[in-house]
């Protein structure tokens, strides 16, 4: 046998082998360390740059995702058994690595992201964003979350991985009242789940508002990508900015009608920023003029190389906004809509809701009238299902900027004309799934499944904000009681209290749910715990063959249904709830109980359950902390007679 081997002076020679040293080279490689590489999706430059993959457990694999072939992520030597775009991944997944991560919640750091300072920052390692946390494929995380904001007059938290599969593991989801007590100020709790999908999210605070007021950070899962790409970008997370604090701000909406009482706006001063800049100037918002500013960022930039492509990802971190993201003359290829890879498709822009994520390639080639300075605008258009009220003059929409040299002038391109602003999901037909789900069955639970209707009401009686629902067809406004959470009171067999809005979905692990949504056009409606299949848009027809499917989405227009379906394979309460902050504060939400006996069965009691056993150490110390009328916010005992309406007003979802 021939094979070409290297000679130090001449180059290339072709020496000949017996074919035993080819066959011990494929047993070499069967019998190796699996490969430890730098992912392809990671940073170019800075200190993320240092991130590698390691699947040295996966033995006799090695990487196979070179440029031009992205969708494949490991292949066996030996058997050609691959990890790539069409495997299984919610029951098949590589051996990864144990990563640990630590973050450190404070509220002593002031935030000036757009030229304007917000003294009620609540942080991530006192920087905004949070740190950028990364991780494989395959891979185990454990995050540990120490809560160092003030004692006195200060607030709890937890944790929520936005979109996280947690397969068994719903007390690791960090939704306070559901999965978990809230983390007390100075104490610690460390979320630990796999990594069963890949692809880009964010973590964030699911105390009430509490994210909105600085508390997130984006989240990647390195894995395959179903087109090809030479560079990332690191993930782009864009939002709006408000000056006043979150809490401040739930109270001071008219949610009944979604407009504002007059002369008022729930964030003062507010922007919009691209992955923490802005320029509090753009908004300039007509019901709170800008009247000083200083040291505005310059705007978030990325550069572009020719003939380069480019994964871009998306994510939407907003309390209230709906965004359009486009770049001037350059197309869009959808790849992927939260965690699902789907069949790539162009665009000139895409509508990006609350808690959604998109993964694009763009190509480094623009499109008809190139600017001559190589700067192009990157725009983020509020949709039309927003409460603010920029104006429209200073192109506020103007968040960022793609180079292709050095230059420093701002862009002069032009928008793509065709943009819509209109508050509609993105073409649920476009969004192909490239792994197919067996064909979605029939719903066990009724014919159309939960009814489940939007609703708002101008008179709370429930608890001080409870203007909003979706627990059925009646008004039904969620209310979450921190001293109450579902996971440590799983084996109850009683009449839950109807605020917690509890659904018993008690079926089996290869049982189909339905919900129908009614009434919920310009509401992002978050699942925990699952994805789900979209099936059935308005007056259409069922689609059970590879429908889409996502953990966010906009539901159809107002009268019309929207049905969503998933299988039961994941044990646990689980939190389905609207992801524009106000409301989902006002209660509009609900929680389902999946396979409750099941769920005893994998937590049966304190004696057989260390995970039990840690929930009640946090839980013992959030009451120490709360039963304490004096550590409660402004933290001067004034709140003392308020009683606990007070404390926490709205649902504290």
């Amino acid at each position: 046998m021939n094979i070409f081997s290297l000679s130090p002076v001449n180059g290339p020679v072709i020496e000949d082998q017996a074919p035993l040293a080819f066959h011990q080279v494929e047993a070499d490689l069967a019998q190796k360390p699996g490969p430890t590489f730098k992912p392809p999706s990671s940073a170019l430059d800075g200190s993320d740059s240092n991130f590698v993959c390691n699947y040295s457990a996966m033995v006799g694999h090695e990487f196979c995702s070179p440029p031009n072939w992205r969708s494949c992520w490991l292949n066996h030597t030996t058997t050609g058994h691959q990890f790539n775009m069409t495997t299984d991944y919610e029951n098949e997944k590589p051996i990864g690595t144990h990563r640990y991560y630590e973050l450190d919640v404070t509220d002593d750091t002031p935030v000036n992201a757009d030229g304007v300072d917000f003294d009620a920052a609540k942080l991530f390692n006192r920087q905004y964003l949070g740190p950028w946390l990364q991780a494989c494929w395959g891979d185990t995380v454990s995050v540990k979350v120490n809560n160092w904001m003030k004692s006195n007059g200060g607030n709890g938290t937890s944790i929520h991985w936005h979109g996280v599969r947690q397969l068994n593991s719903m007390h690791m989801d960090g939704v306070n009242g559901l999965s978990q007590y809230p983390i007390a100020p100075g104490d610690s709790f460390t979320y630990t789940w796999e990594v069963m999908q890949y692809g880009s999210s964010w973590y964030h605070s699911h105390y009430s508002v509490q994210y909105a007021d600085g508390l997130l950070g984006p989240l990647t899962f390195h894995g395959p990508t179903v087109q090809s790409y030479e560079e990332a970008i690191d993930p782009i997370l864009m939002t709006e900015w408000g000056h006043n604090s979150a809490f401040e701000a739930i109270q001071l909406d008219t949610p009944a009608t979604g407009t504002l009482s007059a002369g008022q706006e729930p964030f003062k001063n507010p922007s919009i920023l691209l992955n923490g800049r802005g320029n509090a100037t753009q908004f300039n918002s007509i019901a709170t003029p800008l009247h000083e500013t200083h040291d505005i960022p310059t705007p978030y930039t990325i550069r572009f190389d020719q003939p380069k492509r480019y994964l871009i990802r998306l994510i939407n971190t907003s309390m209230a906004s709906t965004f359009i993201f486009s770049i001037d003359n350059h197309y869009l290829y959808i790849v992927g809509a939260d965690f699902v890879p789907v069949l790539p498709y162009r665009r000139e822009s895409i509508l990006v809701a609350i808690g959604q994520r998109y993964h694009i390639v763009v190509i480094a080639d623009p499109q008809c009238n190139k600017t001559a300075d190589g700067n192009y605008w990157i725009r983020t258009f509020e949709a039309g299902c927003t409460d603010y009220a920029p104006k429209g003059e200073n192109h506020y929409e103007r968040t960022g900027i793609l180079q292709y040299n050095d230059s420093t002038a701002l862009p002069q391109s032009e928008v793509w004309p065709s943009i819509n602003l209109t508050c509609t999901d993105e073409d649920w037909d476009n969004l192909l799934p490239v792994h197919q789900w067996p064909l979605v069955g029939p719903p066990a639970n009724g014919e159309l499944g939960e009814h489940l209707t939007v609703k708002f009401n101008r008179s709370p009686s429930i608890f001080p904000l409870a203007y909003a629902s979706i627990g059925g067809d009646t008004f039904n406004p969620m209310y979450l009681d921190y001293s109450k959470p579902t996971f440590l009171n799983l084996n109850y067999t009683g009449a839950w209290d109807p605020r917690f809005v509890v659904l018993k979905e008690n079926y089996t692990n290869t049982s189909w749910v339905y919900f129908t949504i009614k009434d919920g056009a310009r509401h992002p409606i978050h699942l925990h715990g699952h994805d789900f299949a979209i099936i059935k848009k308005g007056s259409g027809d069922y689609n059970l063959k590879n429908p889409p499917r996502r953990d966010v989405l906009l539901p159809a227009a107002d009268g019309e249904d929207t049905v969503i379906a998933f299988k039961l394979d994941n044990l646990g309460t689980w939190l389905m709830h609207c992801h524009i902050a106000f409301h989902a504060s006002y209660g509009l939400a609900l929680q389902f109980l999946e396979r409750q006996d099941a769920a005893i069965a994998l937590w049966p009691s304190f004696e057989h359950s260390p995970e039990l056993v840690e929930s009640q150490r946090v839980c013992d110390n959030w009451n120490r902390w709360w039963g304490d009328c004096r550590d409660w916010w402004p933290g001067d005992g004034k709140s003392c007679g308020i009683g606990a309406g007070g404390f926490a007003p709205d649902s504290g979802i």
